[in-house]
């Protein structure tokens, strides 16, 4: 498994012990709202298991977050593959507690796993599936050199959204 550090944060697996310090995000009715509210324990503990299944069948999946300053456990960002009009993306997600909103620290930890996308993984394109409703995280995308390049309908807990497709293709990111 890689173990990925920026200037202020370490991103490393999740692993079983990362449970309590999902719920702290997952939820959250107001961290959760793009996907339609806070998750039960149920949920979390399904999340997490995703995740665990993802290292093991691709080698990537989002990543614990962690604050080198302190040690604290602020979020979730990483790399998945996600269904995106009857085919396939990677992504890179972030997920963060609100205390840790508006610090840019999504945008240094997603600008990492693209790098690791783009250098490791030879990756040609990688892209960020966002609800339409969720500037700061469409702002996130654009820091790192994203822009939109297509939209799609996704059902999530019966709720039908819209999406924003924001992509950033290899030459476009090494030319930066």
């Amino acid at each position: 498994m890689i173990h990925l550090e920026t200037k202020r944060l370490l991103l490393r697996p999740l692993t079983q012990a990362d449970e309590a310090n999902l719920k702290r995000t997952l939820q959250d009715e107001k961290a959760m709202y793009a996907y339609e509210g806070a998750f039960t324990d149920e949920e979390v503990t399904a999340w997490l298991r995703r995740q665990l299944a993802r290292y093991e069948k691709w080698g990537i999946g989002l990543y614990a977050i962690i604050l080198k300053e302190t040690g604290a456990f602020i979020g979730q960002c990483g790399l998945t593959y996600q269904p995106w009009r009857g085919g396939e993306v990677l992504e890179v997600g972030y997920l963060l507690e609100r205390i840790y909103w508006h610090q840019g620290y999504a945008a240094e930890a997603a600008r990492a796993f693209m790098d690791y996308a783009f250098d490791a993984l030879g990756a040609d394109e990688v892209s960020s599936l966002i609800r339409d409703t969720n500037e700061a995280s469409m702002n996130v995308a654009r820091r790192n050199g994203m822009s939109p390049v297509d939209e799609d309908v996704k059902v999530y807990k019966g709720v039908r959204m819209r999406h924003v497709r924001f992509s950033c293709i290899r030459s476009d990111f090494c030319s930066e």
